[in-house]
């Protein structure tokens, strides 16, 4: 069953009747938050998971809840993957191309957010370099491993807003930095990797989408302060007060991990290849105009298909690989 499901529903939700056993699945970032979640849910419906993350002993400890409810059949298996270094990347993706083992499904899930001006390993600008390339590189190495019928989940953001990509300047080398339009820039690039990809892989069955996990407290937000965070809310509370609406409600960690589930093993592939989803369900354009944070959508550019190919010509370019 694809649904009816919404903003409220929660992976037990998604996945009530859902028997994922015989399934393989791999989902970076599963040391906190969303990605031990997403990990916990798909193992509790049988499905043996690959989690990747940067600290093995730190997801050792966060993913005891996985494998305490992993179903007869699932399980958990921890990879290092430090996305913030290509040798990282290319060698925890080598190691899984050698192994031969495939997947029926990828959630690149990892991440950071309105992070200071920093640089990879190999000097891309933190937020692009970890959200987007080290994800494109990693994905791109393993994607012979997606079997038929497989599919490709970037949990990106309604942050996608902030930014377009900057393919001139990808790295603040000319433009002043600031945090909100890089992390903006980045998770436009998660959803335009989506978008070209599933061009690229849907004729032997494969299909991607890119997903909002809705506003959730996790350690996402560790860059940007208390303070901060309760100004941001009541600004947020005041805009929705002017329009008639209850105050801004955070998502729980089921609920924000919800439409990953859901759009990975539950929604028709046709629906959502190609797409961006949110609250367990494809969300159209979002046009010109007043634009609340309670509103649905995607911004053109960032399903633009001539802008998908130049991002992952642009991506090759960048890390000195082609796919």
């Amino acid at each position: 069953m694809a649904g009816p499901f919404g903003a409220t529903s929660t992976t037990d939700d998604v996945l009530a009747g859902v028997d994922l056993s015989g399934k393989r699945v791999l989902v970076t970032g599963v040391s906190a938050g969303l990605g031990v979640e997403t990990a916990r849910a798909l193992a509790s419906r049988g499905a043996q998971v690959v989690g990747a993350a940067r600290d093995l002993k730190k997801a050792e400890a966060a993913t005891a809840v996985v494998r305490r409810d992993a179903a007869k059949g699932g399980g958990l298996e921890l990879i290092e993957l430090d996305l913030a270094s290509l040798a990282s990347v290319r060698a925890s993706a080598d190691a899984l191309v050698a192994a031969g083992r495939p997947f029926d499904l990828i959630i690149a899930n990892a991440g950071v957010m309105a992070a200071p001006l920093g640089r990879t390993a190999d000097g891309f600008e933190t937020q692009f370099g970890t959200n987007h390339l080290g994800h494109f590189v990693f994905v791109n190495r393993i994607a012979s491993l997606l079997r038929p019928g497989g599919r490709l989940v970037n949990v990106a953001s309604s942050g996608h807003r902030f930014a377009d990509v900057d393919l001139d300047d990808p790295n603040f080398e000319r433009t002043a930095y600031d945090p909100w339009i890089a992390y903006g820039r980045s998770k436009t690039a998660n959803i335009l990797f989506a978008v070209e990809f599933d061009r690229r892989h849907r004729d032997r069955g494969v299909r991607a989408a890119a997903i909002h996990p809705g506003g959730i407290q996790t350690e996402l937000g560790r860059h940007i302060g208390d303070e901060t965070i309760k100004g941001m809310i009541a600004a947020i509370d005041a805009e929705f007060a002017a329009e008639g609406l209850p105050p801004y409600q955070w998502k729980t960690i089921p609920q924000g991990a919800a439409t990953s589930v859901w759009a990975g093993a539950v929604a028709p592939a046709e629906e959502i290849g190609g797409r961006y989803c949110e609250n367990c369900h494809v969300t159209g354009l979002l046009t010109e105009g007043k634009i609340s944070v309670a509103s649905e959508g995607v911004r053109p550019y960032a399903v633009d298909a001539d802008n998908a190919r130049a991002l992952w010509a642009r991506s090759e370019e960048l890390v000195g690989e082609r796919f």
